[in-house]
């Protein structure tokens, strides 16, 4: 594939753009694929949103509730149902923030780590049968790219914590 030509200010020009956009749309359709294979072992116990909260405690550890509500960008009515539903499964323990008893904290349980550690798991595995088709060429020019796009995006590097609760694919 031919590299986008940088337009003014050292910008990609709108024809390159538009083969960009293409490219990173079909790639996150490829994602999204992978990411829901990857959960449907869970799907009997979790939904893609309570999952996602439990990706959020696998990242940040203990995290009071009002926290959890802004880091997943919903309201704390949502992130309480959300909570109760997985302390019912236990996914999670829910417990008194034991210098502010007005607020609720909780943690992953044995149970809700494993289940985040195994849709990682197969997540990764998709992902690294992919990646095993490319040309090693291919393989650093997508670290490359993925991690320009990344950092235009705001998104933190692997390894450190992500604003959205994702963890390391």
């Amino acid at each position: 594939m031919e590299e986008p030509s940088p337009g003014p200010a050292g910008r990609v020009d709108a024809e390159d753009l538009d083969a960009v956009i293409s490219a990173v749309l079909t790639g996150s359709r490829l994602l999204v694929a992978v990411a829901a294979r990857s959960l449907a072992a869970a799907q009997d116990q979790v939904t893609l949103p309570q999952f996602r909260m439990l990706v959020v405690l696998s990242a940040h550890g203990e995290t009071k509730l009002v926290t959890m509500a802004e880091l997943l960008d919903v309201n704390s009515s949502t992130a309480m149902r959300m909570a109760d539903r997985l302390a019912a499964a236990g996914l999670i323990v829910r417990k008194v923030n034991p210098h502010n008893r007005r607020e609720s904290l909780m943690r992953l349980t044995p149970e809700g780590r494993r289940l985040v550690d195994d849709v990682t798991a197969r997540r990764r595995a998709e992902i690294a049968a992919i990646i095993s088709r490319m040309t090693p060429a291919q393989a650093h020019a997508l670290i490359d790219a993925m991690a320009a796009f990344n950092q235009a995006g705001g998104e933190a590097p692997a390894g450190q914590r992500h604003p959205l609760g994702w963890p390391e694919a």
